[in-house]
């Protein structure tokens, strides 16, 4: 393993002190030990509270998004680890402007666990909660059994809409509504060319022969649908948008995110584009704000994913509203 560390055990929390030391205008430490990641001023009374969280190795995906139009808090794990009920239950106060707080995160079964047994918590404490699982990855599960489907980098889109929402004075209902929109209108796929190391564990998540890919991969190491010799950029996008569209159609004003994984430079991302936008406008859609680029890593992994998100005339407006991260403006 070669990685700018220190101490393995101490990745995440050195991590997050030198987020909030580069980004104070964005970011502040909270919760008892420190693994929550709010805003850099309080929220704002009467607005609804957003809030997400899952396993640090992902970013910006969690803690990036913390913003204005975005997250109001992040509770955040160690790498590929879920948080604890108490970190989230942290982050739901200090989320909390007396306007309910959505819980917005990735369909795994430990998010899932412990976010509901601290939504238990704060409800006793007089915070009404709701959530909003997205679940967009179509390559871990078919389409009859969408319930089961990871949660990946269509979380960026639930993040930026339901941010919007709630910036522009809707109240917990209609937060959430825009939220499980904005999961419902989002597919993804992704592919992996190697592996990534978890630093607690010093060894590659998985093993990829070196002139092998595999299509379908999990952004923790999930297996995907098939692994085979690696095969040229057009015919690989070629693939993922046959996946996407075989799952839905989609027209009309669509948005796209060819996404890193990690390791996979832009160059490369803009070369899947291409594709992805030709095979778009063929089926009759307009692209509405394109994002090339690293939104949801999976530490060095190379490789890539493509979500493509509908829009309707609310959720456009809300994708093109302002906000303001670290790794993102509008």
């Amino acid at each position: 393993m070669k990685k700018v560390l220190n101490d393995p055990f101490a990745y995440v929390d050195e991590m997050l002190a030198g987020l909030c030391a580069a980004h104070p205008e964005y970011y502040r430490q909270t919760g008892d030990q420190g693994r929550v990641i709010a805003r850099a001023l309080p929220i704002r009374s009467g607005k609804v509270g957003i809030v997400s969280g899952g396993g640090s190795g992902h970013l910006p995906v969690f803690t990036g998004y913390v913003g204005p139009g975005l997250l109001d808090a992040c509770a955040i794990g160690d790498v590929f680890a879920s948080p604890s009920v108490d970190q989230m239950a942290d982050a739901m106060r200090a989320a909390n402007g007396g306007a309910g707080v959505l819980r917005l995160y990735g369909n795994y079964g430990g998010d899932i666990m412990n976010f509901d047994m601290a939504g238990d918590i704060v409800e006793m404490e007089d915070i009404t909660c709701s959530t909003v699982v997205l679940a967009d990855d179509v390559a871990s599960a078919k389409s009859d059994e969408a319930e089961k489907r990871r949660g990946v980098a269509g979380m960026v889109y639930a993040f930026k809409i339901a941010g919007a929402a709630a910036e522009a004075g809707l109240d917990l209902a209609g937060v959430t509504d825009a939220a499980q929109r904005a999961a419902n209108a989002c597919r993804s796929v992704g592919f992996a060319l190697s592996s990534c190391t978890v630093p607690q564990a010093g060894r590659p998540t998985f093993q990829i022969d070196e002139g092998d890919m595999e299509m379908g991969m999990g952004i923790h190491g999930e297996p995907g649908v098939w692994r085979g010799p690696l095969r040229k950029a057009d015919v690989i996008a070629e693939e993922m948008m046959d996946i996407l569209l075989a799952d839905r159609a989609f027209s009309g004003r669509v948005s796209v995110m060819v996404n890193s994984l990690g390791a996979t430079p832009p160059e490369e991302l803009y070369i899947l584009y291409r594709i992805v936008k030709a095979r778009l406008e063929a089926a009759g859609a307009q692209i509405v704000m394109p994002l090339i680029g690293r939104y949801a890593t999976s530490m060095e992994m190379s490789g890539a994913s493509i979500t493509l998100c509908q829009l309707d005339d609310h959720l456009e407006r809300w994708l093109c509203a302002p906000c303001d991260c670290a790794f993102w403006k509008v």
